[in-house]
């Protein structure tokens, strides 16, 4: 488990203390207003009923009052606050078409929890995956009616949204790692969906037809884009995968997720205005966010902010971990390297090679043919020992 980030007392002098949130300024919100008004007019669509549809298909849920003891955020340096946005996949299968795999039993569960963290000089991005079979202590958390819902020793990381929801997550991340978060998405299969039938599909390298009987999966192997069902089934699928293991399942969703970004990215997506404005209607549909995250200028001026950010530098990791010595079945943080990752990120520094293992950039894509970032040929063999127990090219 991950003791949470030291407080600047226990750092070296050097280090500025923690100070108070700065206002934001509000210029770039304006920008970012006027050009959504334009980019409604371009497509031939009302000004207002384009904002008022894309605000008014996200669903604002303000858990403020459910969280305490929340960490303080350290004074980094750059020209804007660094920001960490907390994603949670709900494997819910009430919704419509996220059945996918005719499970039965009602309500969410936590499919995947990914912190994205974007620095302050907006220089670069990572992706942290967080195991759901992660053993953790759980802390208290409050249930929407107030109440209490009492914590666990040595429990696995997804009981928390299955208990008290993204409160609760959100909660247990705070305590674990030290990490203030700024917001959080909770995203279903159906919203997932509709981002990627958005853009035309993701392209993938799949080495070896995929092919699972009991859950209706047959997905042929090659390199090429996949959309609709056999994109979630292609990033749900575990078992019959590589290794089968759920750290090999997360390994291949970073993939996706950076062929996703590549694709935005190259395929001129943002440059479209009708293309740009389906992806968003896609992207805004079926998800959960906070308050402070609910209308449509919250959302661009979070993309606007990635497009300095190379490639390369947009980076998906998953938090450093190692089989449970109480069961091979289960998962620990692995130490002190989890916490070194958290509190790196705490201070807005960047994470070095040896804290991010097995990365995966959306500028160099599993089966791209490009030469690997991570070093010498010992590490190029781990990394290519990863991408197959993901299922994934190398």
């Amino acid at each position: 488990m991950s003791d949470a980030a030291p407080d600047s007392a226990e750092r070296d002098p050097a280090v500025p203390k923690r100070r108070a949130k700065v206002r934001k300024r509000h210029t770039v919100g304006k920008v970012l207003l006027a050009s959504v008004l334009v980019l409604a007019m371009a497509t031939g669509l009302g000004t207002i009923w384009a904002y008022r549809h894309l605000s008014g298909n996200l669903n604002g849920l303000d858990v403020t009052g459910q969280l305490e003891n929340r960490p303080d955020k350290f004074a980094v340096t750059g020209p804007q606050e660094p920001l960490n946005v907390l994603v949670m996949g709900s494997d819910s299968r009430d919704c419509a078409g996220c059945n996918i795999d005719n499970l039965t039993g009602g309500g969410q569960r936590s499919d995947t929890t990914i912190l994205f963290h974007l620095s302050a000089d907006r220089q670069r991005a990572y992706g942290i995956s967080i195991p759901r079979d992660s053993m953790v202590d759980r802390p208290d958390c409050k249930a929407t009616d107030g109440s209490t819902i009492p914590g666990a020793d040595n429990v696995m990381w997804n009981e928390a949204f299955g208990l008290g929801g993204p409160a609760c997550t959100i909660q247990q991340f705070e305590q674990l790692t030290g990490i203030r978060l700024d917001h959080f998405v909770v995203v279903n299969f159906e919203g997932f969906q509709g981002m990627v039938d958005a853009i035309g599909g993701v392209e993938v390298c799949i080495p070896e037809p995929i092919v699972d009987p009991a859950h209706g999966i047959n997905i042929e192997a090659g390199t090429r884009k996949i959309k609709g069902k056999e994109a979630l089934n292609y990033v749900r699928e575990r078992y019959v995968v590589g290794n089968g293991s759920d750290i090999g399942r997360m390994k291949r969703q970073q993939a996706f997720i950076a062929s996703m970004a590549h694709q935005v990215v190259t395929a001129g997506t943002l440059a479209r205005p009708d293309h740009l404005l389906r992806f968003l209607d896609a992207a805004t549909k079926s998800l959960t966010v906070d308050k402070g995250f609910d209308n449509l200028v919250d959302i661009t001026k979070l993309g606007i902010q990635f497009k300095n950010i190379g490639l390369d530098n947009i980076q998906f990791i998953t938090i450093p971990n190692i089989p449970d010595p109480a069961d091979p079945n289960r998962l620990v943080w692995k130490e002190p390297q989890a916490k070194q990752v958290w509190d790196k990120i705490a201070h807005d520094e960047p994470l070095t090679k040896k804290l991010s293992e097995d990365v995966i950039s959306a500028g160099n894509l599993p089966g791209s043919g490009s030469p690997s970032s991570s070093g010498g040929g010992k590490k190029n063999e781990a990394d290519k020992q990863a991408l197959q127990d993901a299922g994934l090219c190398t």
